[in-house]
């Protein structure tokens, strides 16, 4: 069988951010695939397994087995996943919103989300809500200033793109965090619109195989 005809297979945690955004490019073109949950709690966390090490060295969610490779980091596989399946477009023909999009998606899996990962708040410790909270108001604060010249109804303009599917995720973040996101009000209503759409929605931590009974929608 072509590496083209065998289905995907997506190495994810329900509630890992970087896995959601995967989720979301696969959802929005149609991709069906297969999932391997791995526990970034369980065991000490399954990433760190040495069978987990072969997938991703980086020990990082997520992997996408895909056309005979295997892929890790968001935005790299959801670009080869535009690039092979370009439809619908995550990415605008426009250069200038092109690159608008990059850049808020750099902003948030960059300057955002590694500083308030799992694998950093371990180490913090005991100010682990403070220290989140502190980096994803300051992101948030730079973000909200961005959409403000870039937004239609979302990140960038009037159709969902990369940007999108980064915002969505790290809102998320932030409302575990208990960040106000009342100060953000660009932010919040982009996400809201986003969550109206079925892929978004089928996407959702709470609705994943390895969702916890407790947290199930």
């Amino acid at each position: 069988m072509s590496a083209a005809l065998v289905k995907p297979v997506l190495y994810s945690y329900f509630r890992s951010s970087c896995s959601w955004r995967v989720r979301i490019a696969l959802a929005l073109k149609g991709i069906t695939y297969d999932q391997v949950p791995v526990n970034l709690l369980k065991d000490g966390g399954q990433q760190l397994a040495a069978e987990f090490q072969v997938v991703n060295p980086m020990q990082q969610v997520p992997a996408l087995k895909i056309d005979g490779i295997t892929l890790s980091q968001s935005l790299a596989i959801i670009e080869y996943l535009e690039e092979t399946r370009p439809n619908p477009r995550l990415l605008p023909q426009d250069q200038k919103k092109r690159a608008q999009v990059r850049m808020i998606s750099d902003h948030i899996v960059s300057g955002i989300q590694p500083l308030q990962n799992l694998a950093v708040l371990q180490r913090v410790g005991e100010k682990k809500l403070e220290w989140a909270q502190h980096y994803i108001t300051n992101g948030f604060q730079a973000l909200e200033r961005i959409l403000k010249n870039t937004a239609g109804r979302y990140c960038v303009g009037d159709e969902v793109s990369m940007a999108d599917l980064c915002l969505v995720p790290q809102v998320y973040n932030a409302e575990r965090y208990k960040v106000d996101l009342a100060l953000y009000p660009t932010i919040t209503r982009i996400n809201k619109t986003l969550l109206e759409l079925e892929a978004f929605q089928v996407s959702h931590p709470t609705k994943q195989p390895d969702t916890p009974a407790e947290l199930r929608a």
